[in-house]
């Protein structure tokens, strides 16, 4: 994935998360984006199905 395929977003994390996090990316030697992407990828299912509801 290169910079243009990325979106910036805004979130707010308890600091000692965030902390934990940085520290994690640095242990594995990748960047805090790299990381939150591996744990979202890790999290999500692979496909969401979102189905409208009829009334």
């Amino acid at each position: 994935m290169t910079t243009n395929d990325k979106q910036r977003v805004t979130l707010f994390l308890n600091p000692a998360l965030l902390k934990h996090a940085k520290a994690q990316a640095i242990i594995e030697e990748i960047t805090l984006t790299a990381l939150i992407e591996l744990a979202l990828v890790a999290y999500l299912p692979k496909e969401t199905v979102i189905k409208k509801v009829q009334i």
